[in-house]
């Protein structure tokens, strides 16, 4: 019993193998932030030596730790690894779990939707190009009067804006099939991850 099951586990698979690379390739993004750093600390502290540290460290530490925040979103959904009490809650018989469970998802579904929004208001406020009717037809606002980029790289900010409103989406995404398992859990009187 439940809302089409055979193919929400079907579609589940392939966001549980999205979601796990989205993940990886926030891991390695954030391994390459941090091996960044350290050669920038060496490059510091060995001035003197001919080393330099990196330019543009802190810049590429802030676009490389955001954007993989927003690449862990959907992994950590899919697992339900969001911060949950479960005290009281576990006191409760398993349908109920599973309906505090559907409740939590449709929260986090709601959340999800209200940064991709917002994250793509950002990324309006930040692209340089498109015509007037194009922009207002996505919501993108008034054009920028001149294209805002980082301080010392030049990074055009558009483009981490427009990263980060993908991984939002992506994480929107996740969250609504979360709530048709969670659906389907409820009505079969379960919950767990499967």
């Amino acid at each position: 019993m439940g809302l089409a099951p055979e193919l929400e586990r079907s579609i589940g698979r392939g966001v549980e193998r999205f979601a796990r690379y989205l993940a990886y390739g926030g891991g390695i993004v954030l391994a390459a932030v941090a091996l960044m750093v350290v050669a920038s600390v060496i490059g510091r502290a060995l001035d003197g030596f001919g080393l330099s540290p990196v330019r543009g460290d802190y810049e590429l530490v802030q676009t490389g730790c955001g954007l993989a925040v927003f690449a862990f979103l959907p992994w950590c959904q899919f697992n339900r690894g969001h911060v949950s009490v479960d005290i009281l809650v576990t006191q409760f018989p398993m349908r109920s779990q599973a309906f505090f469970g559907l409740i939590g998802d449709i929260l986090i579904t709601l959340a999800a939707f209200v940064i991709a929004w917002r994250i793509w208001a950002g990324f309006g406020e930040k692209f340089p190009y498109g015509s007037d009717g194009l922009r207002e037809a996505l919501s993108m606002g008034h054009r920028p009067f001149f294209p805002e980029t980082t301080y010392e790289l030049s990074i055009p900010m558009w483009i981490p804006f427009g990263l980060a409103f993908l991984f939002s989406a992506l994480f929107f995404l996740t969250a609504l099939y979360t709530v048709w398992r969670a659906l389907n859990w409820t009505l079969q009187g379960r919950e767990q991850l499967a």
